[in-house]
């Protein structure tokens, strides 16, 4: 029996006629319907159960989106595009495991995720060693794109890597100039998760705090699953501190601010874009009330060129958050549509299809649906926007947007 062609692009797609025969496993997620002869795969890398899962879901259904819409718009003649979701659960070592799966496959061309930053340090290198093109959504620590001593001097690790988010070198100055100039807080207690995200936030929370003048009278951590954070809610109530600041992401943070106010410590916690979930609300309640968190970009729903993509996220009903990362999963597929559909000539696809691809995404320009995607000599995004929102009545609510740069 013939058999379809199947090309499996780890969150990639293709534009331009494509005449390739090629082997892999199908996946029928994909809701798009048939276009032509050929069958592009795209996988997502995001934990889809577990810790994190909510937001990895928007960073999935994100992707799925841009596939539909490829496919309705017939971006790529004679291709249809279908999505394949792995679920790194937020384990680095499986991240890892994924990303060794995809290159396997011959024809898979790029990957979008993972959610984690902790995550990415270990699928980077496999992906590096294979010249596919990652792109993430959501990463924010700025040693994956500019090195280890990106302080003092930036040398970017892996040339495959690129991201659709602004670091957190910019996210913990945004946050600290709100805390201090905006909400006029000078005593801030400082808590970290000790992984890779977390605990590089804090660190440059509060340094950039310092430098605005205030006080970090008091530092500690938690291990991720942490429920009962007595202890520490004690430590910090007795602490003096006006504001808490919390590097890491919404599974604990909901937990602990409701713990602390339940103490009767009525002082804000302030978090990072790990926080920023509805699902933080909904577990925290009333107890979230006054609390804040910084996110890339701006809200979705106020982006003109993202109402499209709500309105279809919602009609879906796709669970997940769609809201945090669901935009940036959107444009970051669409960059690698476009690089794929760059590299193929006469309506096939170069045997250093790969190595073009990255080549092409690192050129490539394009108003994308979250604001310009386009990246820089590091693979970072030139959109640095940043909103803070805070809770109010039961919702995150924008505060303040901008653009933020380290003292």
């Amino acid at each position: 029996m013939r058999q379809r062609s199947l090309v499996i692009l780890t969150s990639v797609l293709t534009t331009g006629a494509l005449t390739l025969t090629a082997c892999g496993s199908r996946n029928n997620d994909s809701k798009g319907g048939d276009s032509g002869n050929i069958t592009v795969t795209i996988g997502v890398d995001a934990p889809l159960t577990g810790q994190n899962s909510a937001t990895g879901l928007g960073i999935q259904y994100g992707a799925q989106i841009a596939v539909d819409d490829a496919n309705k718009n017939k971006t790529v003649p004679g291709v249809t595009f279908k999505v394949k979701a792995l679920d790194d659960k937020a384990i680095p070592a499986t991240g890892q495991q994924n990303a060794t799966q995809l290159v396997a496959e011959k024809d898979v061309l790029g990957v979008v995720g993972p959610l984690n930053s902790g995550v990415a340090t270990q699928m980077q290198q496999v992906l590096n060693t294979a010249n596919m093109v990652q792109i993430s959504p959501s990463n924010t620590a700025p040693e994956l794109t500019q090195g280890k001593d990106w302080q003092t001097k930036k040398v970017r690790p892996f040339k495959t890597y690129f991201r659709t988010a602004t670091t957190d070198a910019l996210q913990g100055a945004f946050a600290a100039d709100y805390a201090y100039n905006g909400l006029h807080k000078k005593k801030a207690f400082v808590v970290d998760d000790k992984q890779t995200y977390g605990a590089g936030l804090s660190k440059i929370f509060k340094d950039q705090f310092a430098k605005q003048g205030g006080k970090v009278i008091g530092t500690d951590h938690v291990s991720v699953g942490d429920r009962d954070f007595s202890t520490l809610v004690t430590k910090i109530k007795n602490s003096g501190a006006d504001i808490l600041y919390y590097g890491g992401q919404y599974d604990e943070s909901q937990v602990l601010t409701k713990q602390l106010k339940d103490a009767g410590a009525k002082i804000p916690l302030f978090g990072g874009d790990g926080m920023f979930t509805p699902t933080y609300i909904k577990t925290a309640g009333k107890n979230a009330e006054g609390d804040l968190a910084t996110s890339i970009g701006v809200p979705v729903d106020t982006l003109p060129a993202a109402k499209d993509f709500v309105a279809a996220y919602k009609a879906k009903k796709y669970p997940g958050d769609y809201g945090t990362y669901g935009s940036y999963s959107y444009d970051a597929t669409t960059a690698i549509i476009k690089a794929v559909g760059q590299v193929i000539k006469d309506g096939k696809l170069p045997d250093d299809a790969r190595a073009q691809v990255v080549d092409a995404v690192q050129h490539n320009s394009f108003d994308g649906i979250s604001g310009k995607i386009s990246f820089d000599e590091f693979g970072d995004t030139t959109n640095k926007q940043l909103t803070v929102y805070q809770v109010e009545n039961g919702a995150w609510k924008s505060v303040k947007s901008g653009v933020a740069t380290p003292k």
